[in-house]
């Protein structure tokens, strides 16, 4: 009988740490994000959509552009998660690529800027620890991570484009 007090008391304290993680997300996370959304909806209502639009069709015209200058520009002055959000100045077909290589870039960047993946910054220091602990610099290997980050990120949007052109004309989607 004891035994089963214990499990339910188990049980019922997963759930209470999963509505304590919930709580520190509304009033941590959440309202910053809203903040940020907030933020940059005013910032391309001032600056203008059609701007915007046409700095996204300028960088977005050319294939090595597209996966490496767009989204270090996203993920740098918008930084995880909101530099997602500049995929909707993409066309359709770009954007599942540009989400690929964006989302992959968000580690890489941490090494030389942390403010644009917070959440990631324990990687970053985990690592940059066991370069101090050898006697290594740590600034040629956040360099170093950056630029790997954006041959990864050009391979994989170019990748993820190709897949994703493939299956739109298989589909019979304009492409």
């Amino acid at each position: 009988m004891q035994y089963l007090g214990v499990l339910a008391a188990g049980f019922i304290g997963l759930f209470h740490k999963g509505g304590e993680s919930f709580v520190g997300m509304v009033t941590g996370m959440l309202p910053t994000l809203i903040v940020l959304i907030t933020a940059i909806n005013a910032f391309i209502n001032v600056l203008g959509q059609d701007r915007i639009n046409r700095f996204a069709q300028l960088t977005s015209k050319n294939i090595i552009l597209r996966y490496t200058v767009f989204n270090v520009i996203a993920m740098f002055f918008l930084g995880n998660p909101m530099a997602y959000t500049l995929g909707r100045f993409l066309p359709e077909k770009y954007k599942p690529a540009f989400m690929d290589s964006c989302i992959t870039f968000a580690h890489p960047i941490t090494g030389l800027f942390p403010h644009a993946n917070p959440a990631e910054l324990f990687v970053w220091l985990g690592i940059a620890n066991g370069i101090t602990q050898l006697g290594l610099p740590t600034s040629e290997l956040a360099v170093r991570y950056f630029v790997a980050g954006v041959i990864v990120i050009l391979i994989r949007g170019i990748i993820t484009e190709k897949i994703t052109l493939y299956m739109m004309k298989k589909k019979g989607m304009q492409v």
